[in-house]
């Protein structure tokens, strides 16, 4: 039962909140749908409801998500409420922003950068950069580009620490609608840069309120105390009495004086980084999802004819929580009229790292009418009534029992540090508590404390495991005893996650750390990074580690670096190295020697092929990647492979819309939950102080010298820190649970759990070796059914061969077949050469693939139809095999993409031929097409669609 959607299509009857959402449909909503209260069972009921009783069709409405999967279940729900077929669907605006976004580009938008004074366009051929790592390589590469070209920002960025940060600040000023063009700003947007004196007064003047009735200094003269310390200001800095003042609170005038800065040249280096960073972008025919939203934005608020074309009668906008400033106004120029209806929980936004705006559904109202009035600034763009919005609220929760359900609230109002101030009235009164609607009433809610948490966190699941203390529902809503796959981990930060499946592994415990790692910092890439330097310059840097890893003792380390006496068979080994020819070949070398064959080899392998791919880094620019990977813990989304009964391991972040029947909330230690504050970048923005820089470079006493900004020092103490996002993620956390919520510290428990209801009992540190019988992961097998049985048909009956008879410039059957030939014998190791392009181009694509491959693979769909049971089969012609995922890749050998709806058809079958087999892994599939060698996702048709198509090619009249 665990890790799975909260969520219970099956259920067939609305509640009352969910019955008012599903037949409200005119006007404008705000839905306060709380946690495991079936939003999604009400969406789509409404999404059908508009269809059955309006003249709307789904291209009328849009309806938007925020994960490609949570669209595609939506689709599937929908289909199965109205007369609509999957295959009726399958274009229909249920997307995310981004694919949206993407879809109005790639059909309306060439030439848009135009619009910004950009030279540059956006063709169809235009990559999307899905992958952190990758782009910050691609920046990397910019960054050092721009620097050459502008020698007169050299004091500025002598101050830039880190120009990986640009790139975030660059990310979050998209994300707001700030957005640079050749002279300027584009709308005037650069005055945010200016931040906002009154909204920074007033959280100056809380802060420096006196406490206890005036007996005791402000929080913000208690801040700072620490003025000064460690920092070295320029001369004309102010003393820390004279910031300080000498009374209960610091002198008022501070606020103007800290704020009154002039940022001229920083806004113009900030400017040209950015303007010419999607210059970059584009010339290098990329864009990120930030781009993305720009380029829609600025393409639909200058053409008002697209836009009145593109409108829709309804806009549905699904974990609107989630949503940004620049996501928000999106929806108000794509919606036709005021049918809005925005559905999401405040308590659950705890994405402002991904730039989340909070305030667009807790001042919903407000944002609204603001957002249009600026919309409007010149034109008439939106044009329904804004000033009209109802509440909806769901309060019927199907997850989790009422005692937790009571607990979690507690979390909204508990102090997260021991100087956090907020208005806990204020955050209750906006609480709508949730009624549980589970039978049973069971719930233990337990904390533990033990110096080895980690040896500590084993033994109580032990201890949890076939207990009938800890009971938990089955399917059939009875209570049974626990088992470790119900059981998950979560954690606020990632390290302590890893640290656990280090610990359980010792003990053969079965666990799975499920979601983000570290990935630089795996011994993969630490033995990998040593043989590049050794291979670039044979460097010492590069043996020790390899030596070490090799056993050898420090002072026999330190005997052959300094005699070069390295031993032989690693000369052997490095020489070798020496001779291959591609950097993918070295680094699988590298894994098989040391036996790395696992998911994070496989995503590292991948990742690092993707950057040299993608950019123009040397081994030595490489070398330098991934040290800086290892030093600033990049991370990377690697999923171990389950087994069918073991605990998850996850970040509260990744748990966001999962369930579980037992949650051990652990590392509640201070300094980890809240994270202890890390550094705020070199240059930083934020809304009310708007553009600063923390570092300055000067001369001021007669030496070149990088000086702390004092202003910068006090605004940053002046900013109130995000604890609100915190009790969030702790409310998240304690939500995911149906049955039973555990606490779990070492030494120093944190604040949260100080302050909680809840009694710290001593943990135990006993753990018992698991005792798990046979081998639980899952491996991949095709089974072949016998000759004898139902009808066959072949996927390719499905297809409509009408999209082939104006097509002339076709390559013919004998070259494909010649083709896919030769493709089986490379992946089968056979000593074959290319012998066209297009046959370059697969042996480029196998040769980028990491993991297991297998070609030409026969699979078998059964179905059940009117007429009767029928088989279709296939051949696959590739399959791309990782622990936690299967690539199915077809070749095309055609010279368009003319068939490509059709050739969707034969590939569904293959995706649920492979997704019935295994569940548990990720199923995608794609087109090859070898002339060109680009790879085209195809999103496959639902299991009812492929019925339906089944059903016309054998009764043609029913049709």
């Amino acid at each position: 039962m665990s890790n799975v959607s909260s969520e219970q299509p099956d259920r067939p009857t609305p509640n009352a909140g969910q019955t008012k959402l599903i037949e409200s449909l005119d006007g404008t909503y705000l839905v306060d749908a709380g946690a495991g209260t079936g939003k999604t069972f009400a969406i789509t009921r409404r999404y059908a409801n508009i269809l059955a009783t309006t003249d709307a069709s789904p291209d009328d409405i849009l309806l938007i998500t925020f994960t490609r999967n949570a669209a595609t279940e939506m689709k599937d729900r929908i289909v199965g409420q109205c007369d609509y077929s999957m295959a009726e669907l399958a274009d229909a605006p249920i997307q995310t922003f981004h694919s949206l976004c993407h879809d109005i580009l790639q059909n309306h938008g060439f030439d848009v950068p135009t619009r910004l004074g950009i030279d540059e366009r956006i063709p169809s051929s235009t990559r999307i950069i899905e992958d952190d790592i990758v782009e910050e390589a691609l920046f990397s590469e910019f960054f050092e580009q721009f620097v050459d070209d502008h020698p007169e920002y050299t004091d500025l960025i002598r101050v830039v620490s880190d120009p990986l940060a640009l790139l975030g600040l660059i990310n979050q000023l998209a994300s707001k609608g700030v957005f640079p063009t050749s002279d300027g700003w584009y709308r005037d947007s650069g005055q945010y840069l200016d931040g906002d004196f009154e909204a920074f007064k007033r959280q100056f003047d809380t802060l420096n309120e006196p406490r206890n009735g005036g007996s005791k200094q402000s929080r913000l003269r208690s801040k700072l105390y620490q003025y000064g310390k460690n920092k070295c200001y320029l001369p004309e800095a102010p003393s820390k009495a004279a910031v300080r003042g000498d009374g209960k609170q610091v002198p008022e005038e501070l606020a103007q004086r800290v704020f009154a800065e002039d940022r001229e040249d920083l806004k113009g280096f900030v400017h040209d980084v950015y303007f010419e960073y999607l210059e970059f972008a584009l010339s290098r025919n990329y864009l990120n999802f930030g781009f993305l939203q720009l380029f829609a934005f600025v393409l639909l608020y200058e053409d008002h004819a697209l836009r009145d074309r593109l409108e829709y009668e309804y806009l549905m906008i699904d974990e609107f929580q989630d949503s940004s400033e620049i996501q928000f106004k999106l929806g108000l120029l794509l919606a036709g009229t005021d049918n809005i209806c925005v559905v999401g929980d405040w308590k659950q936004s705890i994405y402002s790292f991904q730039y989340a705006a909070v305030e667009n559904i807790l001042d919903f109202r407000q944002r609204l009418t603001q957002f249009a009035a600026d919309l409007n600034d010149d034109v008439s763009r939106i044009t329904y009534d804004t000033s009209s919005v109802q509440t909806i609220e769901l309060t019927q929760n199907y997850r989790s029992t009422q005692r937790i359900l009571d607990f979690s609230e507690e979390g909204l109002v508990t102090p997260a540090a021991t100087y956090d101030s907020f208005d806990a009235d204020e955050i209750q009164d906006r609480i709508v508590s949730l009624d549980s609607n589970t039978e049973h009433e069971n719930s233990r809610i337990e904390a533990y404390q033990h110096e080895d948490e980690h040896e500590a966190v084993l033994t109580k699941i032990q201890d949890v495991v076939g207990n009938s203390a800890y009971q938990v529902r089955d399917e059939n809503g009875e209570l049974r005893d626990p088992e470790y796959r119900d059981i998950a981990v979560l954690t606020r930060t990632r390290d302590f996650g890893r640290e656990l499946q280090a610990v359980a592994d010792d003990h053969d415990f079965p666990m799975a750390y499920d979601g983000g790692i570290e990935l630089f910092r795996t011994d993969q890439a630490k033995l990998l990074l040593a043989w590049l330097r050794i291979l670039d310059s044979n460097a010492d840097r590069g043996w020790a580690p390899v030596l070490e890893r090799a056993g050898y003792t420090l002072d026999e380390i330190d005997h052959i670096l300094e005699t070069e006496s390295y031993p032989a068979d690693m000369r052997a080994f490095r020489d070798s190295l020496a001779s291959l020819e591609s950097l993918g070949g070295v680094m699988r070398k590298v894994f098989d020697r040391y036996g790395f064959d696992g998911s994070r080899a496989d995503v590292l392998l991948h990742t690092i092929n993707s950057i040299r791919d993608t950019t123009t880094l040397t081994v030595g620019d490489l070398i330098r990647f991934i040290a800086r990977g290892i030093e600033h813990g990049s991370t990377h989304e690697v999923n171990t492979s389950a087994a069918t009964n073991s605990v998850t391991v996850q970040t509260i972040h990744a748990t966001k819309g999962l369930e579980h029947p037992i949650v051990i909330l652990a590392n509640m230690n201070n300094g980890r939950f809240p994270p202890s504050g890390g550094r705020s970048p070199t240059i930083m923005y934020d809304d009310a102080a708007g553009l600063r820089q923390r570092k300055t470079f000067a001369n001021a006493h007669g030496d070149p010298y990088i000086y702390d900004n004092w202003k910068a020092d006090v605004l940053t103490r002046c900013l109130n820190r995000e604890y609100d996002e915190e009790r969030r993620l702790l409310y998240v956390s304690i939500t995911r649970a149906e049955n039973h919520v555990l606490f779990t510290a070492g030494d120093d428990p944190n604040t949260f759990l100080d302050e909680l209801p809840v009694d710290i009992q001593p943990g135990t540190a006993d753990v018992e070796d698991a005792d798990i019988a046979g081998d639980p992961r899952a491996t991949l097998t095709l089974s072949i059914p016998d000759e004898v049985g139902p009808t066959k048909l072949s996927p390719h009956s499905l297809m409509d061969t009408a999209v082939y008879e104006d097509v002339e410039d076709g390559m013919g059957t004998e070259f494909g077949t010649q083709v896919h030939e030769f493709a089986e014998a490379y992946v089968l190791g056979a000593d074959v050469v290319p012998r066209n392009t297009d046959e370059e181009h697969v042996q480029q694509r196998i040769d980028s693939l990491p993991g297991e491959l297998r070609p030409e693979q026969q699979v078998y769909l059964p179905m059940t139809t009117d007429s009767g049971d029928i088989t279709l089969s296939g051949v696959i012609d590739l399959l791309h095999i990782t622990p936690d995922s299967i690539d199915i890749i077809d070749y095309k050998t055609d010279r368009g993409r003319h068939a490509e709806s059709e050739y969707r058809k034969q590939l569904s079958v293959y995706y649920h031929v492979l997704d019935a087999l295994y569940p548990e892994r990720a199923i995608s599939t794609a087109i090859l097409y070898t002339e060109t060698g680009s790879q085209v996702d195809i999103e496959p048709l639902s299991e009812s669609a492929l019925q339906t198509l089944v059903e016309n090619i054998r009764n043609p009249d029913s049709a």
